[in-house]
C-alpha cells in the first residue's frame, strides 16, 4: 500500500486532496460528505470583509465616498444580513465538532482594517487555520504596485498579531515582480501560500446591455499557470504551497505534487462532477505510484520542480516556439 499522506500548514493530510472554499463548503452536510469520499481537509467558504465590517456597524460609516453605488450597498447589507457572521463561527464549532479533517477558515479581504480583530473569534471558534483571501486587481493607475503590495503585507501583519494557528495566503499572478513578493510574503511567517484565486470573469450580454459573469468554473487547460509557478517557486520560499485552479483529475493532481505543491485545492470539479471524483483522483494517484514505485508522497514530491527537473528553461520560457508546442 502507498501512503498518500502529506503535511500543509503544519497540518497532518491523509492525502494531498482540500476541498476549496466555494458555496459547497458552507454546509455541515457537505463538509461531511467530503470527508466521507476522501477529502483530507476543507476550507470553508470565504466570509467577505464586508461582511464582517457590516456586522460591526462599520462598512458604511464613510458614507457615500467608500461606497458610490447603491447597489453595492444594497447588496453587501442583504449578503450580510442572510450570511451572518455568527452563522460562520457556528458553522466552524459544528465542522470541528462533525468531522476529524482540519478544517480551514477563510476570508476575503482586500484591506488591513478593523476587521482583522475578527481572526481571533475564528481561531476561538476551533478553526485549524485561516486562510488569507487577498483581492486586490491593479486597476487604479493612481495606485503603483508598490502601494498595491504593500496591503498583502499589512493585511498578514495585523493578523498574525492577533492569531496564533497556521495562516495562509491565497494570491493572484497580478504582481510586477511575482516570485520576488512571493518569496518575501514567505518570510513574514505565513505557513502556506495558495496559486492562484480566481477574479470574477466579466462578459457582456450585448442584447440587455449588462454585465453578466463568465467562466464562473475553472477548466483543465487553467492548470499551466499555476503549475509553471508552483513549479518556480516551490523551492523558493519559506512556507508551503497548495496549488489551485484547472485540477480537475487525478493526473493534474500529480503534476502539482510533482512541481512541488504540498497540497491541492479543488472546486470546479467538485461542482461539475460531484464529491464521488475525489476517490477517482485518489485512485489515479495510487496507481501512478505504484507503478512509478513511489510509496510515499515525499518521494516524488518537486521532482519536477525548477530545482529538480533536467529541463529548467520549460518552466522559463514564456515565447511558443515549435520546439515546445509540438506543431507547425
Amino acid at each position: 500500500m502507498v501512503n498518500l499522506s502529506t503535511k500543509y500548514m503544519g497540518l497532518e493530510l491523509k492525502n494531498p486532496i482540500i476541498a476549496g472554499s466555494s458555496g459547497l463548503t458552507n454546509s455541515l452536510e457537505n463538509i461531511k460528505a467530503i470527508e466521507e469520499n476522501g477529502g483530507a481537509a476543507v476550507v470553508l467558504k470565504s466570509l467577505f470583509e464586508e461582511q464582517i465590517n457590516y456586522q460591526a456597524d462599520q462598512a458604511f460609516s464613510q458614507g457615500d465616498e467608500h461606497y458610490p453605488y447603491p447597489e453595492a450597498q444594497d447588496y453587501i447589507g442583504h449578503y450580510s444580513r442572510q450570511n451572518e457572521v455568527e452563522q460562520y463561527l457556528n458553522l466552524i464549532r459544528d465542522a470541528k465538532s462533525g468531522v476529524s479533517i482540519p478544517v480551514i477558515a477563510s476570508i476575503n479581504c482586500v484591506s488591513a482594517q478593523e476587521w482583522t480583530s475578527f481572526a481571533k473569534k475564528i481561531q476561538e471558534a476551533g478553526a485549524d487555520g485561516l486562510e488569507l483571501n487577498v483581492f486586490i486587481l491593479p486597476s487604479d493607475p493612481r495606485r503603483s504596485g508598490e502601494e498595491n503590495e504593500a496591503v498583502y503585507f499589512d493585511i498578514v501583519d495585523n493578523v498574525r498579531r492577533i492569531v496564533s494557528i497556521p495562516i495562509s495566503l491565497k494570491i493572484s499572478h497580478y504582481f510586477s515582480g511575482l516570485a520576488k513578493t512571493a518569496l518575501k510574503l514567505s518570510w513574514t511567517g505565513i505557513s502556506g501560500m495558495v496559486l492562484f484565486n480566481r477574479f470574477f470573469s466579466p462578459d457582456i450580454d450585448i442584447d440587455k446591455m449588462t454585465i453578466t459573469a463568465s467562466h464562473v468554473f475553472s477548466t483543465p487547460e487553467e492548470l499551466s499557470m499555476s503549475l509553471r509557478w508552483v513549479a518556480l517557486l516551490s523551492d523558493r520560499l519559506h512556507c508551503d504551497i497548495a496549488a489551485s485552479t484547472g485540477v480537475h483529475d487525478g493526473r493534474a493532481l500529480i503534476k502539482q505534487l510533482l512541481a512541488g505543491a504540498k497540497a491541492v485545492q479543488i472546486s470546479s470539479v467538485l461542482y461539475n462532477k460531484g464529491f464521488e471524483q475525489i476517490p477517482v483522483m485518489l485512485k489515479e494517484m495510487e496507481e501512478w505510484m505504484e507503478k512509478h514505485h513511489f510509496s510515499s508522497v515525499p518521494d516524488f514530491n518537486g521532482k519536477m520542480s525548477i530545482k529538480g527537473t533536467d529541463n529548467p528553461a520549460g518552466y522559463m520560457r514564456v515565447q511558443f516556439m515549435k520546439h515546445f508546442s509540438g506543431i507547425d
